[in-house]
């Protein structure tokens, strides 16, 4: 068993955990996105009922769905990268399309006016900014 008690590995276990969160994450986000696209959907028009963006809902759905998949197969891919051959590269690109993914949700629950809603994406954007630095 390889000593786990040092900054490498410690710098290591790190790639390998938060690349597994984000994937997990995404992952499942875009998965129910596919499979419960209909509720969502209904969901979602309701909540822009209001908003300059209540036109636009199928398409941004189907662009969040796209890059949660993207993420979270990139932060997937990567973390067995990470594992195997401690190249966080992949990872390191899933990360920025997490980062852009909750941007992207973040304006959306502001154009909706669900600031509480907003507020909290704010952890998963700071573990995102983290995770890019410690990917990179």
């Amino acid at each position: 068993m390889p000593n786990l008690h040092t900054p490498e590995a410690a710098a290591w276990l790190l790639q390998a955990f938060i690349s597994a969160f984000l994937a997990i994450l995404f992952l499942q986000s875009g998965i129910d996105k596919i499979i419960d696209r209909r509720g969502n959907l209904d969901w979602l028009t309701g909540h822009f009922a209001k908003s300059p963006l209540a036109g636009m809902v199928p398409a941004m759905v189907t662009a969040i769905t796209i890059l949660e998949l993207a993420a979270g197969a990139l932060s997937a891919i990567g973390c067995v990268f990470v594992v195997l051959t401690h190249n966080s590269t992949v990872a390191f690109y899933g990360a920025i399309l997490a980062a852009i993914s909750i941007i992207s949700l973040f304006f959306g629950q502001r154009m909706a006016k669900d600031y509480a809603g907003a507020a909290t994406l704010v952890p998963y954007f700071l573990l995102a900014l983290v995770a890019i630095y410690i990917l990179s």
